[in-house]
């Protein structure tokens, strides 16, 4: 098979990808990372605006827990000198939720009141993740709601009702007219209240919104200093993967080769980040998972190049070294395109199929992975066809 003369192209892609690497440090140094709560000490939030569809205490014997699914809602009875057991409330046998609170007042101690409209269905439930699943008798477990014909709420709405606690990150999740959103408080505007930043920012959308009408579907706080550990760790892991990625090829190759190689997953790296940059994507543990893995698929694929070049040279010592670049290349395009491929049917079945941090997880790996063929073809093959030219015209002086 006549070898493709990729060759011809590593000026032009040399500098492509210094256009690139530039636009991603400038949108680093100019707008920095979106971190995430992982590395940025504060609140993360995950809200929906839902109204109240049930309020239920208990004082009856032992313990009472709820857990609530898409189909069912239990109540687990438990405790000392009682017999654990188990109400199951399944929606298809109570399709509405004034159904469900009349079938749940006979569990004895319970007490279930209903705020929902009459027609309201029992699978429309949403649980909030800001109560304690335990009941008791005193503060009212809230089971919120969200009707098919709910209204959806703008952004600027949930904006505008969070301007008393200083500067507020708000982004939408999922459809309008899921109203669910995503909502971060930096560590320097939670300010000395004695509410948890939990219950401030629900206080004040509840003052907006109502009472009752905020359902908390995810909560994380994370301190200054676990942020700056985790940073910390992060930056550590990706400099000792590239040293020993560049150990390794080092004892399999030559020197050259071992260079050319961790210079082209550096450049991958600096890709990802220009991506992540410029797009906004939230910076977290999630994305360095994704770098990583990127950098070990990276490696493999240049790896897989390097080990048909020495084969190649071997066949063919005569023939010039950018040939035997030119031959290595071609003979495995067909595998890379095929293993590029099958594994990007997976990633994009992943992007395609989930949200929230797995979306742009698989994101990040659509990105990686095209700049990972991109830079074994013309980033580590171009700086090693560089190095021999070099060696050669060196060698020539010296004779």
């Amino acid at each position: 098979m006549k070898p493709i003369l990729f060759s011809k192209y590593f000026i032009p892609a040399v500098i492509l990808s210094f256009i690139l690497m530039g636009l991603g440090i400038a949108g680093y140094f100019s707008m920095g990372f979106n971190l995430g709560v992982d590395f940025q000490a504060g609140l993360l939030q995950e809200i929906q605006l839902a109204p109240t569809a049930l309020s239920l205490t208990y004082d009856g014997p032992g313990n009472a827990t709820i857990s609530l699914s898409r189909s069912t809602l239990d109540i687990v009875i438990s405790g000392a000198g009682v017999e654990e057991f188990t109400h199951r409330f399944p929606f298809a046998s109570y399709p509405t939720i004034l159904e469900l609170a009349r079938a749940l007042r006979d569990v004895e101690g319970l007490f279930a009141i209903e705020a929902a409209s009459t027609g309201a269905l029992s699978s429309w439930l949403i649980q909030s993740a800001q109560s304690s699943p335990l009941l008791d008798a005193i503060d009212p477990f809230i089971i919120h709601y969200l009707p098919s014909d709910v209204i959806p709420i703008r952004i600027e709405e949930v904006r505008s009702s969070l301007l008393p606690l200083g500067t507020v990150s708000v982004q939408v999740l999922g459809t309008p007219a899921e109203r669910r959103f995503m909502i971060r408080m930096e560590d320097t505007e939670i300010g000395a209240d004695n509410r948890s930043p939990s219950e401030r920012v629900i206080a004040a959308l509840e003052n907006t919104f109502g009472r009752g009408e905020v359902a908390v579907t995810r909560s994380d706080y994370v301190g200054s200093r676990f942020s700056k550990q985790l940073s910390d760790q992060a930056g550590m892991l990706t400099i000792m993967t590239l040293l020993l990625i560049l150990a390794y090829c080092s004892f399999r190759f030559k020197v050259q080769f071992a260079t050319g190689a961790v210079l082209a997953i550096v450049h991958d790296a600096i890709v990802m980040i220009a991506f992540v940059v410029w797009t906004r994507m939230e910076f977290n543990t999630t994305t360095i998972a994704a770098l990583l893995t990127i950098l070990g698929y990276s490696i493999n694929d240049k790896v897989v190049v390097f080990d048909r070049m020495k084969e190649t040279r071997r066949i063919y010592p005569n023939d010039a070294f950018v040939q035997i670049l030119n031959r290595a290349i071609t003979e495995t395009l067909s595998r890379t395109i095929i293993t590029t491929f099958t594994t990007m049917l997976a990633v994009v079945s992943l992007y395609i199929f989930t949200t929230g941090a797995m979306k742009d997880f698989a994101l990040a790996l659509i990105v990686g992975m095209f700049s990972g063929v991109y830079s074994t073809i013309f980033i580590a093959s171009s700086f090693v066809l560089l190095w021999e030219t070099q060696s050669l015209r060196r060698a020539a002086k010296k004779a």
